[in-house]
């Protein structure tokens, strides 16, 4: 598996794009103020260390970012976009995994 295939520098780019502006847009709380904070040092962590470590990176922070993405307490019309960027942390988890399988049997 070719990590252009996903490129994945893009892609967790445009990942970390979409929590800040999701972080910019959710309410003004304690709670959300703590996890955003959060959320965008994990989102952000996420291609900044596929970017340091190109093939030898770790799921923690995409993982992490699921975990505040769920704590996070969205207005209404920002349900889809938590439920997209859940889904897109699933989804780098499984591409990650796989590319770390496949390095292994080299």
């Amino acid at each position: 598996m070719q990590n252009s295939k996903y490129d994945l520098e893009e892609r967790t780019y445009k990942f970390a794009k979409r929590i800040n502006e999701y972080v910019k847009k959710l309410p003004k709380n304690m709670v959300n103020i703590e996890i955003g904070k959060q959320l965008i040092r994990s989102g952000g962590s996420i291609g900044a260390n596929y970017i340091e470590a190109n093939e030898s990176f770790r799921r923690k922070e995409t993982k992490e970012s699921r975990y505040w993405l769920n704590l996070s307490e969205p207005n209404d019309n920002q349900i889809s976009e938590k439920e997209l960027l859940i889904k897109e942390t699933n989804e780098l988890m499984k591409i990650f995994g796989s590319i770390i399988e496949k390095s292994k049997s080299f």
